[in-house]
């Protein structure tokens, strides 16, 4: 591995990057709807399957679940305070 390239990929503008990920993800999903990160959301999981079989392994799925749980919690709470300053 050279040394230059190493650098050269540390020292790259991410920045930009990740703007122009966000900028193609916006479009797709304008374009193609939820469709899109679904069919991405797929390819990744059968990537990630062809790479690890096991995956995800049984406490990874229940870790998964209480990070769900745990979010939609959050965001019951926030919608509750929406709800509680919002003129009827």
């Amino acid at each position: 591995m050279d040394a230059r390239d190493v650098r050269a990929y540390a020292e790259r503008d991410w920045g930009a990057l990740a703007a122009a990920k966000q900028e193609h993800w916006a479009r797709e999903f304008a374009a193609r709807g939820a469709l899109a990160t679904f069919e991405a959301s797929q390819v990744l999981w059968r990537h990630m399957r062809a790479l690890h079989p096991e995956w995800p392994t049984e406490d990874e799925r229940r870790e998964d679940l209480a990070h769900h749980v745990t979010l939609k919690r959050a965001l019951d709470r926030a919608a509750s305070a929406v709800r509680a300053f919002t003129p009827r």
